[in-house]
């Protein structure tokens, strides 16, 4: 048993030398609200209750996204063993449409000076019209949605769900005054400040008091996928990474063996479409894009004067515009952005294909078969064979009739290293 001891000994030391595992995770929420941010809010969730950490603040600024996303993000803080506290932060953000039922999911709903938050009617994608029956049908499940936990927060339900039937938005002092939130702060500490040695009433109906003074605040990153993912989840990167992986697969094609513009093409290709496959896309409008690069390669082979060039920018654009089908505009390709790639990608793309066909229509001017057509002299007399001078050099050739020695010839064809030639009038 004594040789036990040393080691008992050093784990016990090295058991209270750990630090505290209590602490504030916090996380940023800057954007739409789409897969990713699900997932980057249910990473964090999992990793609050695995630390026991005395809370998760999740600072959200967002004009809204799509309504799986927020169902998933919401359910996932109702679960969530560790308090979560959302902060609509810093001056200036807001908690719009799907930021409205994360904010009122939380245990803490905190606003920051000169922010706002509301306006949750739900959008159908694309922004088409509905029968008044379906639009009755998806408001009033929107609505028992928001209702479902806005009563278990203590937050008040009639003002809450104006929001999703009527648009309203407030600003964080309207908020607090109709009990949509919990508190104001002026900022991160101020907000850590006000709620230590606050009593909060979980979802599952306990009551919880939290003590937050002098908890370090620990930033979890994001991960490199989802780093990457959410840069891909902006439409217009989105339309604009395809282009480029379209342009350099052209390259390739028309430069076989290059090998980097076709490994970069094919790579931004796959990232694009795991991204719309993560979006609601139409599918159909990349049949679109493609009817673009018919008509370019079409203006290359055809004199129509630039109309299948126009055709194919703005069969480009539309596939651009109608590429994702996103409840808010700022989860659709932006016309600017649609124009300013189509636009050069297209001529760019029309004036590679012409040159590429010029080529291949141009008479071959090297090896054997671009000598034929040029022409020289006879050094010897052709009766039928002699010799000749053409192109610099001295060649063996053949005439069909008799020529004198300095006849000026031209070459006909050529068969193995001996040309034939016919006589040129002087």
């Amino acid at each position: 048993m004594k040789r036990f001891l040393p080691f008992l000994a050093a784990f016990l030391l090295f058991a209270f030398a750990l630090p505290s595992a209590a602490q504030i995770l916090r996380i940023h929420i800057d954007g739409t609200i789409q897969p990713i941010s699900a997932e980057q809010v249910s990473r964090a969730v999992d990793t609050a209750q695995a630390r026991h950490a005395s809370a998760l603040l999740i600072e959200i600024n967002t004009p809204g996204g799509l309504l799986d996303s927020t169902r998933e993000m919401v359910t996932k803080i109702e679960s969530s063993s560790a308090p979560v506290i959302i902060f609509v932060g810093p001056n200036g953000a807001r908690a719009a449409s799907a930021g409205f039922f994360i904010l009122e999911s939380a245990d803490v709903a905190a606003m920051a000076n000169g922010t706002n938050t509301g306006a949750a009617h739900p959008v159908t994608l694309g922004g088409g019209k509905i029968d008044d029956v379906m639009k009755a049908k998806i408001e009033n499940d929107t609505a028992a949605f928001l209702r479902s936990y806005v009563s278990r927060r203590g937050h008040n339900v009639e003002e809450a769900e104006k929001a999703v039937r009527q648009s309203i938005s407030w600003t964080e002092k309207e908020a607090l005054d109709l009990h949509l939130i919990d508190l104001t702060a002026r900022d991160e500490a101020d907000l850590i400040r006000q709620l230590d040695g606050r009593v909060i009433h979980r979802f599952d109906g306990s009551t919880q008091t939290l003590h937050l003074a002098g908890q370090p605040v620990e930033e979890l990153p994001i991960t490199l996928r989802q780093r990457v993912l959410g840069w891909l989840m902006d439409p217009n990167i989105a339309f604009l990474v395809l282009a480029i992986g379209a342009l350099a697969l052209y390259a390739e094609f028309n430069h076989p063996g290059a090998i980097i513009p076709g490994v970069v093409g094919v790579i931004f290709i796959l990232l694009t479409l795991f991204a719309l496959n993560l979006l609601p896309t139409r599918y159909a409008s990349l049949w679109l894009i493609a009817l673009a690069f018919v008509l370019f390669a079409l203006e290359a082979k055809f004199v129509s004067h630039g109309i299948l060039t126009a055709g194919g920018i703005a069969s480009l654009t539309l596939g651009g515009l109608l590429l994702v089908d996103g409840p808010i505009p700022e989860m659709r390709v932006k016309l600017i952005v649609a124009l300013a790639v189509s636009l050069p990608f297209g001529l760019i793309t029309a004036f590679l294909m012409s040159i590429a066909f010029r080529a291949r229509r141009n008479k071959v001017v090297t090896g054997s078969q671009g000598i034929i057509g040029e022409l020289g002299v006879a050094r010897t007399d052709l009766s039928p064979s002699g010799k000749v001078f053409v192109h610099g050099e001295l060649w063996n050739a053949r005439s069909a009739q008799p020529l004198h020695s300095g006849a000026q010839v031209r070459v006909v064809a050529i068969h193995q290293l001996e040309l034939e030639v016919e006589s040129v009038p002087r």
